[in-house]
């Protein structure tokens, strides 16, 4: 039996809606050999049609030609059997098959020019502009380099009529833009693409491919803010489209031109088929040739070894990979010149492979699998100055006096001297036998201060260091290095005792020595600073609250005596530090004591004694404390002030996980102020540093967590999408609480419907309200389960709607909130009458219980309630004389529903009118829907009253949008109503 005609148009209508790719090019082929079999022409002709469509739209696209040339020679055999669709179609099809040749290096150059004579004649003799024709023109033009000739085919493109077969504004405005990019006319190139990128004109591929194509130029034009949103923006769009493989690459390139090298590894490894699909080898080669651009860009860093996505069948490194990469595109771009006659595809993609970044870091707010250690370091040694002397490195000697300098000086770079000194030590030359004793206490001392050493090998470096401070005469120092001693002592588990009574006779000895004039202020206080150390440590491990408060007595009075020692002697060398702990210390005693204004005045003070010392890099931890509690005390503007100054203070030496808590601690703050465009810049640099710092599912994942709410709030739902999707997987109840799960899929609903695809939304808001279920209060409950409601009613899944708000209207019913439930049975209405579902009266039995709901609760509900009541049953009723006439069969005039319809409506009008003056808007606009019903039953005079009455009421007062809306409505009525009429009283 042949197959049915009908069944088969509806199989290529439902293909044409499935992802692109294999499985659908598929399928189209076995449609049309399945409409060859009926042997009806026109059917053939939508198969093959549709089998072009498809291979446009897929990596295939080298399969275009033949079903083109097909269907161009039934059109010349029998032309009446094609509909003014199809032969529209046909057409429309010749600027694909025409524009492809040029990507396929196989096709000889006089077979291109050849199809581009033909749909020149085509055109002309079909009546056709010749628009079209110019672009296809300009784009031979453009691969061959021949700027004359593209500049005759651009003017001429601009200058010719637009038709029906004009490709589409989007795409033409995208061509117009890359040809002035390509030209270096970046900023002209931005501003013809900016009514794509703002949404004015769209298509299938539109504004996917200007997004990708915008992110260099945007670049190069120093718009890397506007080039980090296009990028997330864009390839969400393009990431699940196979025929996307150019805007991917541009993707690539981007990652690998701003310090993003491992965000491009994800994207190449979500899509290994794009190294071997072979019908648009001008993509291919494109996309190889950012592929070697980034991995020359890896290897460069010192990650030439590291494992990398690649070709499937053969284990890749970065070196190796570029290797092949820029061998294959090179390969290709010499087929095409060979075609060509020219060098000018040859000399785009070595330009590609030469680009350099052009922003060291951007960061993008999506985390990225951190890149291997590198094999070795990266070559960053400045190139020498041409003529310059060479500059010898340090000895031992040199070593030693940059070291004491920078720590005579409080630098911050003392830690990296001394382990400088220290590793010059160690080499086996002997440079270290010379060495004094003092030296040698030195090496020791700081060795323990910066190595990191647990705290038992800490003390015994401090020890040795004291010893030989002794034996070389200085005691003052011996006695400051033995404070330290007993410092590492108290930090191991259970020695802060040990350690208090150890440091006693350290502390005597200190002060007596400073009396003695043996010992310098920064020496005797550095004893004070750590006997003060300790007592914070007995605070911290305290087993009872009666021990804590007896240890902050002692911190207390520690801090104190180290603050009347070493205040007189503020201008000492080394003395400032010693203030600013002894008042930080004192904060944290006031903190602990419940009075936080105390505290804050204490931490400003302490990073106040640095910063006036010249020492800022010291106020960073006082800023920082500022600044958390300055928020907690909602004093805002000083919590906004410290943050900054920790940051300005601390970039140069704070390690990468200090500076993301410091960055976040600012997002935070200028977020809770409403300041949201700073905080996303200030949490795209704190999930940056946290990546720096092996933190991305910790402190990471709680920045990207915030910066996608941050940016929702900003109206920048696809930049909040792409970040929230990526942050998804590291957001966890384990570590991050459920609460911050919920959050994170409700902002990712929101957005995601921001972005029209409620079908994800739903799913999302279904798996927070599955969380939610388990919790105590239950508000939060109901609104994700209305939420995925909505979004399921949005995306026509009618079932799943019903079912979830069943689910919903329960929830509301549960917590009381009858207007919620309410309009849950209203949409169950409009769900009932839509294709496959119950019916009109089932969904009149929906507003039946609605009404119901409403009246019991106007019964027994509180009078302040009785107006939101009274509005929730007037809206049924109108919605149910809505759903009336909506469902009605017969001519309004004949039709005794409409009648019906009328009757709620009158009744929604009295409702709105008992509920009060806050429902004006809602009064008239169910007043102009009876007015509509009225004209329809053919009541002219009624219909005018009911429109007289709007204009009325709105006519006083201050105007407003509602006012001006339902006024422009009811003079559209009464000129409705004259036109079919005849003005009142004629």
């Amino acid at each position: 039996m042949s197959p049915d005609i009908t069944t088969i148009r509806q199989a290529l209508r439902e293909n044409d809606g499935e992802p692109e790719g294999p499985a659908r090019n598929a399928r189209a082929e076995r449609l049309l050999a399945e409409a060859e079999q009926t042997g009806d022409a026109a059917l053939v002709i939508e198969a093959l049609t549709h089998q072009l469509q498809v291979y446009n739209y897929s990596s295939e696209k080298d399969k275009m030609f033949v079903p083109f040339a097909r269907l161009l020679r039934m059109w010349d055999e029998q032309p009446g059997d094609f509909s003014d669709f199809m032969t529209h179609h046909l057409f429309w099809m010749f600027k694909w098959v025409s524009s492809s040749m040029v990507d396929q290096p196989h096709i000889p150059l006089a077979a291109i020019e050849k199809w581009q004579s033909e749909m020149e004649y085509r055109y002309r003799l079909a009546g056709h502009s010749e628009r079209a024709v110019c672009q296809g023109e300009l784009e031979i033009a453009r691969h061959l380099g021949d700027l004359p000739r593209a500049e005759r085919a651009y003017a001429a493109w601009q200058a010719a009529d637009r038709d029906r077969m004009a490709n589409c504004h989007a795409c033409e405005l995208h061509e117009q833009g890359s040809w002035q990019a390509q030209r270096g006319l970046d900023t002209e190139a931005l501003e013809t693409w900016a009514p794509v990128l703002g949404g004015e004109h769209t298509c299938a591929h539109e504004p996917h491919a200007v997004l990708a194509a915008s992110l260099v130029p945007l670049l190069r034009t120093g718009r890397s803010e506007q080039a980090r949103a296009h990028h997330l923006r864009g390839y969400r769009m393009v990431r699940s489209m196979e025929s996307m493989r150019n805007a991917a690459a541009q993707h690539i390139e981007f990652c690998a031109l701003t310090g993003n090298e491992a965000r491009a590894l994800e994207i190449i490894a979500e899509r290994p088929a794009y190294f071997t699909d072979s019908g648009n080898p001008g993509s291919l080669m494109d996309y190889l040739a950012v592929t070697a651009l980034l991995m020359d860009r890896l290897t460069s860093l010192g990650h030439g070894g590291q494992s990398v996505p690649g070709p499937a069948g053969t284990d890749w490194t970065a070196s190796s990979l570029a290797a092949h990469a820029r061998a294959r595109a090179l390969e290709l771009a010499a087929r095409f010149d060979e075609r060509n006659g020219t060098a000018q595809v040859g000399t785009q993609v070595r330009e590609r492979l030469d680009r350099r970044p052009l922003v060291d870091r951007l960061p993008l707010g999506v985390r990225a699998v951190r890149l291997a250690a590198p094999d070795r370091k990266p070559d960053a040694t400045p190139a020498p100055v041409p003529g310059a002397p060479a500059e010898a490195p340090l000895g031992l000697t040199g070593l030693l006096a940059e070291a004491h300098r920078l720590s005579d000086a409080q630098r911050p770079e003392a830690g990296p001297a001394w382990e400088a000194v220290a590793r010059r030590i160690a080499e086996p030359d002997g440079a270290a036998a010379g060495l004094s004793d003092h030296d040698r206490a030195c090496v020791e001392d700081h060795r323990a201060m910066y190595g990191s050493l647990p705290p038992a090998e800490a003390m015994a470096a401090f020890e040795a260091a004291a010893g030989l401070y002794e034996a070389a005469g200085d005691p003052g120092e011996a006695a400051a290095a033995a404070g330290r001693a007993a410092y590492a002592r108290a930090l191991e588990p259970g020695g802060a005792d040990e350690a208090l009574a150890g440091i006693a006779p350290v502390v005597d000895r200190a002060l007596a020595l400073y009396a003695d004039d043996a010992a310098t202020a920064r020496q005797a206080s550095a004893v004070l600073v750590c006997r003060a150390r300790i007592l914070g440590r007995l605070v911290q491990d305290a087993p009872d609250e009666a021990a804590a408060e007896s240890a902050v007595t002692g911190l207390e009075q520690g801090a104190r005596e180290l603050l009347a020692f070493t205040e007189p002697l503020r201008a000492e060398a080394g003395v400032a530090t010693r203030i600013a702990e002894a008042l930080d210390l004192l904060g944290d005693v006031a903190a602990y004591r419940g009075d936080p204004h105390g505290a804050l005045e204490r931490y400003e003070r302490a990073a106040a004694e640095t910063n006036d010392a010249g020492l800022s890099w010291y106020a960073v931890e006082y800023e920082a404390k500022t600044s958390g509690l300055a928020a907690q005390l909602e004093e805002y503007e000083r919590a906004e002030g410290a943050a900054r100054a920790a940051l300005e203070h601390g970039a140069a030496f704070v390690p990468a996980r200090g500076r993301a808590r410091l960055h976040l601690r600012l997002a935070e703050i200028l977020a809770g102020t409403g300041q949201f465009a700073e905080a996303t810049e200030q949490a795209l640099d704190a999930a940056h540093w946290a990546d720096e710092s092996g933190e991305s599912a910790t402190i990471g994942a709680h920045a990207r967590h915030q910066l996608g709410g941050w940016l929702l709030r900003l109206d920048r739902a696809a930049e909040a999408a792409a970040v929230l999707e990526a942050v998804l997987p590291d957001i966890t109840a384990e570590e991050h609480g459920d609460g911050t799960v919920v959050q994170t899929l409700w902002w990712l609903g929101d957005a995601l419907t921001a972005l029209h695809e409620p079908r994800e939304a739903a799913e999302h808001w279904l798996k927070a309200a599955d969380i939610a279920r388990g919790w105590p209060e239950q508000h939060d409950h109901a609104m994700l389960a209305n939420l995925a409601a909505q979004a399921l009613y949005r995306a026509d899944l009618d079932p799943q709607a019903e079912l979830a708000y069943a689910r919903a209207g329960e929830l509301w019913r549960e917590l009381g909130d009858v207007p919620a439930l309410v309009r849950t049975l209203r949409v169950r209405a409009w769900i009932a009458i839509r294709e496959g579902q119950p019916g009109p009266r089932a969904a009149r039995a929906f507003m039946a219980a609605a009404a119901r709901e409403c009246e019991t609760a106007l019964s027994s509900n509180p009078a302040d309630e009785a107006p939101r009541l009274l509005a929730e049953l007037a809206d049924t009723h109108r919605q149910t004389g809505e759903l009336i006439a909506h469902v009605c069969q017969g001519e309004p005039g004949e039709a005794p529903e409409y009648e019906e319809a009328l009757g709620y409506v009158d009744r929604a009008v009295a409702g709105f009118t008992e509920a009060g003056a806050g429902f004006v808007g809602l009064r008239t606009a169910a007043e102009l829907m009876a007015a509509w019903l009225e004209a329809d039953l053919g009541r002219p005079d009624a219909a005018r009253e009911r429109a007289r009455r709007v204009l009325e009421i709105h006519g006083a007062g201050e105007p407003d949008e509602t006012g001006e809306e339902r006024r422009a409505e009811a003079a559209s009525l009464l000129d409705h109503v004259d036109r079919r009429t005849g003005p009142s009283g004629a």
